[in-house]
């Protein structure tokens, strides 16, 4: 399988970098194109073997797979300068751009071709490490371009394919959503430095935490509150620290953040 995709950025620069690590996409068959050598060249300083171009155009003949990795407000400018040299018969498209629907995308190509495969993922910047959660949804796209679409993202972490109408909520949990974790994470390190432990130490430890937290998860498949009974001795130290945090909006604050990423 080849894959072309444009857009150097974090997005776009992950998706590369993952593959490339996971060692099970040859680089040779990567294409990154952006309107930047300089910075398509730091991509392909920690994903070698990848090939760049600043021609877009130039950089989808022969994909299998057109990654849109690009803002927004680019994404119309990149489908009028690609559309004309699509195979639309032969290359699926997947847009990583929020919020512009698969019938906006359908509407921008609809005078070059009605037979078209479109997509819309979601993934987040874990990509690099090889664990994003990615979201994806289609058109009707045939079982073997969902399978094919799927594949490259499953090397980059977990994969679901999901109704459009879910993609906001799913882009505020989980593309976001590695935000409000680091922030999470921030939070507490800051917390645990009043408290007198050393940063660098602290955010070690505030890891390990929320690994062996995950761990349990997975492997009890427990609703989170179970684990945190386990935790909370009637007058004990953590009921005490939970309460002090849900004084202070912990879930609600939450729960709105989720609610406005996802508007």
């Amino acid at each position: 399988m080849k894959l072309t995709i444009i857009g150097g950025g974090n997005m776009g620069g992950a998706i590369a970098r993952g593959l490339v690590a996971s060692g099970t996409f040859a680089a040779a068959d990567i294409t990154l194109a952006g309107p930047h050598q300089n910075v398509l060249d730091k991509v392909a300083a920690s994903a070698p073997g990848i090939v760049t171009m600043t021609d877009n155009g130039a950089a989808i003949k022969g994909a299998d797979v057109i990654i849109l990795a690009v803002k927004p407000w680019v994404l119309p400018g990149v489908l009028e300068e690609i559309a004309p040299r699509i195979a639309f018969r032969e290359q699926s498209i997947v847009s990583l751009a929020t919020g512009i629907s698969l019938a906006d995308i359908d509407g921008m190509l609809h005078r070059y071709s009605s037979d078209r495969t479109l997509f819309r993922a979601m993934p987040n910047t874990a990509m690099s490490v090889g664990c994003s959660m990615t979201f994806l949804c289609h058109d009707g796209a045939s079982q073997q371009s969902v399978d094919d679409v799927v594949a490259i993202f499953d090397r980059l972490g977990s994969t679901a394919v999901i109704e459009e109408r879910l993609m906001g909520a799913a882009t505020a949990l989980c593309s976001c959503g590695i935000a409000y974790v680091m922030r999470y994470v921030r939070a507490a390190t800051e917390g645990a430095v009043e408290l007198g432990l050393y940063p660098d130490k602290a955010r070690d430890y505030m890891l390990a935490t929320m690994k062996g937290a995950v761990a349990l998860l997975e492997a009890t498949g427990n609703n989170p509150e179970v684990e945190i009974d386990k935790v909370t001795t009637p007058g004990g130290i953590t009921i005490k620290g939970l309460n002090a945090m849900e004084a202070h909006g912990f879930t609600t604050s939450v729960i709105e953040g989720l609610k406005a990423s996802a508007k």
